[in-house]
C-alpha cells in the first residue's frame, strides 16, 4: 500500500493559511454596467491596477452613516493627479445576502447546550473576511482589559456562520497556531485567553516631570521618541504582514487594528491637505520619515490586496488627569506660589496633546485605505460591529489610465493620487486614496510540483474540494503510549482516478500531507505518504459510492492545543483535497475527571457491540471491521480502511431505524477507600438546532470486568425513531464523579451527526 515516505522538513511558520490554489469567488460584477443592478457575487479583484484599467471600490453613506446603494455611474466622479478620468466600468456588490436564518435566530440555545459544529468554509461561502489586529505594541493595561472583553462579546453575539476571521497581536504573542483566519470560534476564544498587556508597549517611556533639568527632560524625550517609533514600526510591520496574508483571499477585505495609537507628526497637527500627502503644502508638518515611509507602503499593499483598512482607540474617552500612578515629583508647590499651579496645567496640555497627536496615525491610515477610524467612544463593542456593518456592500469604480501613468522616471516609483467624489447632495464617499505607478504583479505562482500543490491546499483557510474529505480527530490516551490524537479521514473514492490493471482489480495512487501544530504555529508532526491500493471489483463498486476511511494518529508530548492539516492529492489528475480539525488536549497528569473523544456509528441491527471502520491491509483495502474501542485504547500506523463508511465514525449519517452507539474512555476517576473501585454516574443528551431533544436517565456506571480504572471504557446505544426528523444533531455524554471534589467532579464531552432519509 504505502511504496515510499519522507520527511518533507517543513519550516512552516504560520499566522496565516492563505492559498491561491482553487480559489473562486462569490463576489462576481459585471461590467460595463450603467446602473448598480445589485450583484451577489463579485469578481475576486476588487481592485486591480493594470496598463488599460484603474479599478477601485467606495463605499458611500447619507448622514446618518447609512450606506447608499441606488447610485449609478453618473452619480460619481473619479480623478487622477487633479485629472478627471472616464469612468468605463461601474458597479454596486453587495456582500449582504447570506444572512443567517431566521428560524435558527429566533430559538435561544439550551443553556447547557454543548457548541456549535464548526465548519471549514469554501471561497464561494464567505460572507465577510475581517482580520481583528491587536496593536499591544501600544496598548496600555487597562485598555487590553476591556479588548479583551470587548473581543469575547464580538465572538459570541456578532460572528456570523459565513465569516472568517483572525485574532491578531502585532507581537505575535498568542502563538502562530491561533493567528489564523476561522469560522471556529473554539480557535478565536483561544486566542483571545492568550492575549496579555504588554510592558514594553509604546508609552511606556522613562517618567518624566515639569521641572525636571532640560538636559535630562532632552535626553528621556529622545529616548521615549526612540521607543514609539520603534513600536509603531512593529505595529506597521504586523499589519504589513497581516495584509500580505490576506492578498489572496478573494473579495473585499476587512482589517481592524483597535490600539491606543501611534503618531506620525512631531510637532503641531497636520492640515487636511497634509492627511493626503505629509510631504506637500506651505508649512510641512514634521514627520517620522521611516514612519510614514513604511504607512505608505503599507497602504499601497492593503489597496492592491483589496483591504480596508479601520482602527479603532482602545483608550476611549479621556480625562487627562493625574492619578496616583503618576509622578509628582518634579513639582514643588508652596503657598503664594503659582509657579507649581503652571506646572500641573501643563501636564494637562501636554497630555491632550499626546492623545491627539497619537490619534493621527489611526485616523491616517483608515483615511488612505477607504475605512474609518472609531474614536471618542468607551463602547468599543459598538465599534467593531460599526466597521461589521460596513461589510455590507461597495461600488466597484473603474477607468482606463493614461499611458503615462505607469511610466517610470530614473528609477522612481511615481504615487498617484485619487480622489472619488459623489454628486448627489448630502452624500459622502470613502475610498482608497492612491497607488504606486506600477502594474500588479502575480500574487504567487501557481503551483506545479507535488509538493507545491500540497502545501498549497494545506495553507489555505479554504477547504480544497477537487477530492472530498471529512475528517474526525479525538483525543485519547494508553497507559503505555501516553496521549495521542487520532483522525479518521474519509476520502470520496470517486474523486481518485482509478485504472483497471486487466485481472479484475483497480488500482490508484494519491498523495498525501498531514502536518500537526502547536499552539506556538510550530510543527509537532509531519508525514507525508504517497498510497498506491488495489481493490476488487466488488470492492471497487461500492467504494465508489461510500468512499472509504484513513486513519492517521499522532502522538502528542505535550497538553494544550493543537491542529491537523491534511491535504490529498489524486496523482493522475492532480485534484486536490483538503480539511482541518482542531483539538484541545488536556493534562492528564493533573489527576482530574476527563473524558476521551466519542466515537460514533450506526447499525442497522439492534447490537450491543459498535460497528466500527474496518482494518487496513498492506496491498489492498480491506472489508473486516473492528470494535471502535480499539481507536481509543490502541497506537495503529497510518491505515487505510473500508465499511459501511455512511454511517461509520467519520461521516456520521445515520438513517431512522437505526441504532446509534457510542463510545468513551473516562480518565482519572476516584477510587473509594474501601473498595478501590470508582463511583462514576453517566447520562446522554441528544441536541438539534441547540435544543434538547431527549435526556437519558441518570445511571451508575457497572466497572466490573474493567482492565485499568484509570481508563473505563464506556459504550451506549440508543435506537433512531421517527419522532427524530432529519437533520443535524449533537450528542453529549455527562460523567460525574461522586468521588471527586465538587469543582472537578463533572465532566462532557459532544459529537454531531446528522439523520437523514
Amino acid at each position: 500500500m504505502i511504496t515510499y515516505r519522507h520527511s518533507l522538513a517543513l519550516a512552516l511558520i504560520f499566522s496565516f493559511f492563505i492559498s491561491t490554489q482553487g480559489q473562486t469567488t462569490s463576489q462576481q460584477p459585471s461590467h460595463q454596467t450603467p446602473a448598480p443592478a445589485q450583484q451577489q457575487v463579485a469578481e475576486e479583484d476588487v481592485v486591480r491596477i493594470t496598463t488599460n484599467l484603474v479599478q477601485v471600490d467606495a463605499v458611500v453613506t447619507d448622514s446618518q452613516g447609512r450606506q447608499v446603494t441606488d447610485l449609478n455611474a453618473d452619480d460619481f466622479e473619479i480623478r487622477e493627479d487633479n485629472r478627471e478620468q472616464k469612468i468605463t466600468n461601474f458597479s454596486y456588490v453587495s456582500t449582504d445576502s447570506a444572512q443567517p436564518n431566521q428560524t435558527t435566530l429566533a430559538r435561544t440555545p439550551s443553556r447547557n447546550a454543548p457548541p456549535v459544529p464548526p465548519v471549514q468554509l469554501r471561497p464561494e461561502q464567505v460572507r465577510r473576511t475581517i482580520a481583528l489586529v491587536i496593536d499591544d505594541f501600544g496598548l496600555s493595561i487597562g485598555s487590553m482589559h476591556f479588548v479583551k472583553g470587548a473581543l469575547k462579546k464580538f465572538v459570541d453575539e456578532q460572528i456570523q456562520p459565513n465569516d472568517l476571521v483572525a485574532i491578531v497581536t502585532t507581537s505575535g504573542s498568542i502563538g502562530g497556531l491561533l493567528q489564523q483566519f476561522t469560522s471556529d470560534r473554539r480557535i478565536l476564544y483561544a486566542a483571545i485567553d492568550r492575549m496579555r498587556w504588554n510592558p514594553r508597549s509604546r508609552g511606556q517611556a522613562e517618567s518624566s516631570a515639569p521641572g525636571m533639568p532640560d538636559a535630562m527632560q532632552s535626553t528621556l524625550d529622545t529616548l521615549g521618541r526612540f521607543r514609539d517609533e520603534l513600536y509603531t514600526v512593529g505595529t506597521l510591520g504586523a499589519l504589513d504582514y497581516v495584509v500580505r496574508g490576506m492578498r489572496d483571499l478573494p473579495g473585499r477585505k476587512s482589517v481592524l487594528l483597535i490600539s491606543d495609537g501611534f503618531k506620525i507628526w512631531l510637532t503641531h497637527p497636520p492640515t487636511t491637505l497634509q492627511m493626503d500627502n505629509p510631504y506637500v503644502g506651505p508649512e510641512p508638518a514634521i514627520t517620522v520619515e521611516r514612519i510614514v515611509d513604511n504607512l505608505r507602503r503599507l497602504t499601497d499593499l492593503a489597496n492592491r490586496s483589496s483591504v480596508v483598512i479601520y482602527t479603532m482607540n482602545a483608550a476611549g474617552l479621556r480625562t487627562y488627569n493625574d492619578d496616583a500612578s503618576t509622578d509628582l515629583s518634579g513639582i514643588h508647590l508652596s503657598q503664594g506660589d503659582s509657579h507649581g499651579g503652571d506646572q500641573f496645567a501643563e501636564r494637562f496640555i501636554n497630555a491632550r496633546t499626546d492623545a491627539f497627536d497619537s490619534q493621527t496615525g489611526l485616523t491616517y491610515l483608515a483615511h488612505q485605505t477607504g475605512g474609518f477610524a472609531v474614536q471618542n467612544t468607551n463602547d468599543l463593542v459598538g465599534g467593531i460591529k460599526r466597521v461589521l456593518d460596513d461589510q455590507k456592500g461597495y461600488y466597484l469604480i473603474a477607468y482606463h489610465p493614461a499611458e503615462s501613468t505607469f511610466a517610470q522616471g530614473s528609477g522612481y516609483k511615481r504615487f498617484h493620487k485619487i480622489i472619488v467624489k459623489v454628486k448627489r447632495p448630502g452624500l459622502r464617499v470613502r475610498s482608497r486614496t492612491g497607488f504606486f505607478g506600477v502594474t500588479d504583479e502575480v500574487a504567487s505562482p501557481v503551483p506545479h510540483t507535488r509538493n507545491e500543490q500540497l502545501i498549497s491546499a494545506l495553507k489555505s483557510p479554504f477547504k480544497a474540494t477537487g477530492v472530498d474529505l471529512r475528517m474526525t480527530s479525538l483525543f485519547a490516551n494508553d497507559a503505555q503510549a501516553g496521549s495521542f490524537m487520532r483522525s479518521l479521514l474519509h476520502i470520496a473514492a470517486h474523486d481518485l482516478t482509478f485504472t483497471d490493471d486487466g485481472e479484475g482489480w483497480h488500482k490508484s495512487t494519491f498523495d498525501v500531507l498531514a502536518i500537526t501544530f502547536g499552539e506556538s504555529g510550530r510543527v509537532v508532526d509531519e508525514m507525508g505518504l504517497t498510497h498506491n491500493i488495489r481493490v476488487s471489483d466488488r470492492t471497487y463498486r461500492r467504494i465508489m459510492q461510500q468512499g472509504f476511511d484513513y486513519m492517521i494518529t499522532v502522538p502528542v508530548k505535550k497538553p494544550g492545543a493543537y491542529q491537523l492539516r491534511v491535504s490529498l492529492r489524486d496523482t493522475a489528475s492532480e485534484r486536490l483535497g483538503s480539511v482541518s480539525e482542531f483539538i484541545e488536549v488536556p493534562d492528564i497528569t493533573k489527576n482530574r475527571l476527563m473524558l476521551s473523544g466519542i466515537i460514533m456509528s450506526g447499525s442497522e441491527a439492534a447490537s450491543a457491540r459498535p460497528a466500527a471502520a474496518a482494518t487496513g491491509a498492506q496491498s489492498q483495502v480491506n472489508e473486516n471491521a473492528q470494535n471502535p474501542a480499539q481507536v481509543l485504547t490502541q497506537q495503529s500506523e497510518t491505515e487505510v480502511r473500508s465499511a459501511d463508511t455512511q454511517a461509520g465514525p467519520v461521516l456520521r449519517q445515520l438513517r431512522q431505524g437505526m441504532t446509534l452507539q457510542y463510545v468513551y474512555v473516562i480518565y482519572n476517576a476516584q477510587l473509594e477507600r474501601a473498595t478501590q473501585k470508582p463511583k462514576l454516574t453517566t447520562q446522554m443528551r441528544l441536541y438539534r438546532d441547540g435544543q434538547q431533544v431527549f435526556a437519558g436517565n441518570v445511571q451508575p456506571l457497572d466497572t466490573t470486568g474493567q482492565p485499568d480504572l484509570k481508563r473505563v471504557t464506556v459504550g451506549g446505544g440508543l435506537v433512531i425513531g421517527s419522532e427524530l426528523p432529519p437533520g443535524e444533531y449533537v450528542l453529549q455524554v455527562i460523567v460525574t464523579d461522586l468521588l471527586a471534589k465538587a469543582n472537578h467532579n463533572t465532566a462532557t464531552q459532544w459529537i454531531d451527526f446528522e439523520i437523514i432519509r
